[in-house]
């Protein structure tokens, strides 16, 4: 599975287990439901099509994993929508609310050509700021 096969929707459930897991020794599908505010059985669902695509494993009531591949798109999903949102709030002065919403929407479509591009920018501010 490549990124351009994942959906927004599988973006997110990716993101917030490479989340889950940096604060918590293992990542149940009650602690994701609880994140994204969905139903056990969509995290399911959502874990049974990443497990496929390689990108998580997950067995039965057992805990959800990233495999390398997995953590890899996790830490660049989250990499778009950390620097979307730091462009947001501190170039754009979007308020905290709005543009965490933004970002969250944003970091599913950027190109990877764009996001390079205002990725340099906003390093080349935070330089120019020291």
């Amino acid at each position: 599975m490549v990124r351009k096969v994942l959906t927004p929707n599988m973006e997110d459930y990716l993101e917030a287990i490479g989340s889950l897991s940096k604060v918590k020794k293992v990542v149940r599908v009650k602690d994701v439901a609880k994140k994204l505010g969905v139903k056990t059985s969509s995290v399911n669902n959502a874990l049974a099509r990443l497990s496929k695509g390689g990108l998580i494993t997950h067995e039965r009531y057992g805990y959800v994993e990233l495999t390398p591949q997995g953590k890899a798109l996790a830490r660049e999903i989250e990499a778009r929508h950390n620097t979307l949102i730091k462009f947001l709030r501190e170039v754009l002065k979007i308020s905290p609310q709005t543009a965490k919403e933004d970002a969250c929407k944003m970091e599913h479509s950027i190109s990877k050509q764009t996001f390079q591009k205002l990725k340099e920018l906003v390093e080349s501010l935070e330089n120019n700021k020291k």
